[in-house]
């Protein structure tokens, strides 16, 4: 078991999602196994919002998504910084 937390191809993990990413190995294997575009998208699906509280429902929906097996996501254009088209979707 390793206490690294691995990065998206864009994005670092930041602190707040590291902290609730510690508090479960399973989840933090789940995490570690993600592809870094993977890893890239749910970065960015939390980072992106403009309200804390949004993003803390976003970190604990990832959370619990990734607990039952998701690998990104659902229902979103995809990160704008990677995904040029995606701009589109956040202005």
């Amino acid at each position: 078991m390793t206490n690294e937390i691995f990065n998206g191809i864009l994005h670092e993990v930041p602190s707040d999602m590291k902290l609730k990413l510690m508090t479960n190995a399973v989840i933090l294997e789940k995490w570690n196994k993600l592809t870094p575009i993977q890893r890239n998208e749910w970065i960015c699906w939390v980072t992106i919002v403009k309200k804390s509280e949004t993003r803390l429902e976003h970190i604990e929906r990832m959370l619990e998504e990734l607990n039952f097996g998701k690998r990104q996501p659902c229902c979103w254009p995809g990160c704008p910084h990677r995904r040029p088209k995606a701009i589109k979707w956040f202005k």
